[in-house]
């Protein structure tokens, strides 16, 4: 066997149909498009969800819910993960720049501590926003809560 000599198997590569050249092809004329039609000219493309002219789904369902545009985004830290990011990065101060310098939050994230988990050692916390559960539970150990 030469490289000059390999041939794909029997059966394994079929010609081609040439759509559209012409009469003695067998396929010219209408080019198995049908007879006129929107689905006959070039270029048609259908759009998603078309349900032939019918009402689409999306259209007859009522619209739901409402977006605030004033809404703000906390990003919500546990004093359990305060706990732990203070020992991780043996830090005893928390506030925006050590969040975003250990990549735990973004630059543009607005910070609310809640109060799930324990929190064992003397922080100083400062967020823009705090529960009054967490406040206590801050202070009780001797820390501070300082909002932004």
């Amino acid at each position: 066997m030469e490289l000059h000599s390999l041939k794909p198997a029997k059966g394994a590569v079929k010609k081609v149909k040439r759509i559209a050249r012409g009469q003695g092809s067998g396929r010219g004329g209408t080019s198995t498009r049908g007879h006129k039609g929107q689905k006959s000219r070039s270029g048609y493309s259908r759009k998603r969800n078309f349900e032939g002219g019918q009402m689409p789904l999306q259209m007859r369902l009522p619209k739901r819910g409402f977006n605030n545009p004033n809404r703000e985004e906390f990003v919500a830290l546990n004093l359990g993960r305060l706990q732990d990011i203070a020992d991780k990065y043996n830090l005893d101060t928390i506030n925006q720049e050590n969040l975003v310098a250990n990549g735990i939050v973004k630059k543009t994230d607005k910070i609310k501590v809640l109060a799930y988990g324990e929190l064992k050692s003397k922080l100083s916390i400062s967020a823009h926003a705090c529960s009054e559960n967490a406040k206590k539970a801050i202070e009780a150990t001797g820390g501070s809560i300082n909002l932004v």
